[in-house]
């Protein structure tokens, strides 16, 4: 057993010679049995393996009797090195005096090359995330760089929207006072188209600067008014686009209960749903809404026939910018859609859409509760 043993075993006498050994060490090591007879079994480690085997190794089995996966290095009879991992105990007489060391020899080549490994990995591993740190201080500095710079234009865009109004509502002004005045039929016409660019014009800025308010922390804001009647601001809204593109808008009103609500708002909203009716609905087919009050609810409707909304469209609908599916021609910020959407979250209400063959259909939804007084509760 001792001779024919998978490791190398040893046999030391008290002051670390070598007594006896077996095949394995020999053939391990490259010396002739004879040979290693008789060194000491310092004699067989590398140079930082003796340095271990004095200062570590030795006070270990002095102080506890054993020692276990002691990892050192044995020199070959060649000179290279044979990496091994060794456990030894002491063996003592009755009165307590060292007769011998016993040690069990095992090689650690794959071992210790797992080890090399491991190290070279966490090195790489603390490497690549001290790279990734640094990757991530230029990433957060790039992004808020492109953070303040995102806020200035959007702050540029609500100053420049705010200032078009002025010149914008004086060419309004200006339209309508000619329109009192020329008597010729294409002159109409033109004044007619003017208004009605007029028309869209503003919307458009009313849009840009809602979008750049949400964007900058304001939100959309509501002026709430109960005593004054909803119906007058939703038939302004449906005459001017009806006189500006000529197009035929059927309503039907039935609003019985007080809104509050923001009428300006809720008027915005509804040119919104309009302006898109007109623009993607078809032009052969009139477009129809409702408004009407019902079991504390207010609810207005637009419905137009034409091509219906795909899915993939309908997933993206109120998404600031979303223009998909539509022809060249309709052009748009893509911004009507949501803007109307967040003044329907802003009343506590909903926007949602329908489409098929037969008709595509924007419903607004609200309570008919007192919004100003529960916020102030709240």
């Amino acid at each position: 057993m001792f001779e024919n043993a998978p490791c190398a075993l040893l046999s030391l006498d008290a002051r670390g010679y070598i007594v006896r050994t077996n095949r394995a060490l020999t053939a391990w090591t490259g010396y002739a049995p004879e040979t290693i007879a008789g060194k000491r079994f310092l004699e067989l480690l590398s140079v930082s393996g003796r340095i271990f085997h004095e200062t570590h190794f030795v006070p270990l089995l002095r102080m506890h009797g054993s020692a276990d996966e002691i990892a050192l290095d044995l020199v070959r009879a060649d000179g290279t090195h044979l990496p091994v991992l060794v456990n030894a105990v002491e063996e003592r007489d009755g009165a307590g005096e060292l007769c011998s060391i016993r040690v069990a020899i095992f090689k650690a080549t794959e071992r210790r090359r797992y080890e090399r490994e491991l190290v070279a990995a966490q090195s790489e591993a603390r490497m690549l995330q001290g790279q990734l740190e640094i990757a991530n201080v230029a990433l957060e500095r790039k992004l808020g760089e492109e953070r303040d710079l995102g806020r200035l234009r959007e702050e540029f865009i609500a100053v420049l929207g705010h200032d078009l109004r002025n010149p914008l509502a004086s060419t309004r002004s200006g339209a309508r006072l000619l329109a009192r005045e020329v008597s010729s039929e294409r002159a109409t016409v033109i004044l007619t188209h003017m208004e009605a660019s007029t028309v869209r014009m503003s919307a458009l800025i009313d849009n840009v600067l809602d979008f750049a308010r949400g964007r900058l922390g304001g939100g959309i804001t509501l002026d709430l008014a109960a005593s004054q009647p909803l119906e007058p601001v939703l038939r302004q809204v449906v005459d001017e686009l009806r006189y500006g593109t000529g197009r035929e808008i059927l309503t039907d009103f039935a609003l019985t209960e007080p809104v509050a609500c923001d009428h300006q708002r809720i008027a915005q909203l509804v040119s919104n749903l309009l302006g898109n009716a007109l623009t993607h609905g078809a032009e052969d087919q009139p477009i129809s809404m409702t408004a009407r009050t019902d079991s504390g609810v207010l609810s207005i409707s637009v419905a137009n026939g034409g091509t219906p909304i795909s899915p993939s469209a309908m997933e993206h609908l109120f998404q600031p910018f979303f223009r998909g599916g539509i022809q060249p021609s309709k052009q748009g910020l893509g911004l009507g859609l949501h803007i109307a959407s967040e003044i329907a979250k802003a009343h506590r209400g909903t926007l949602v859409a329908q489409s098929s063959s037969s008709e595509t259909r924007f419903t607004f939804s609200m309570p008919l509760t007192d919004i100003g007084a529960e916020e102030h509760d709240g």
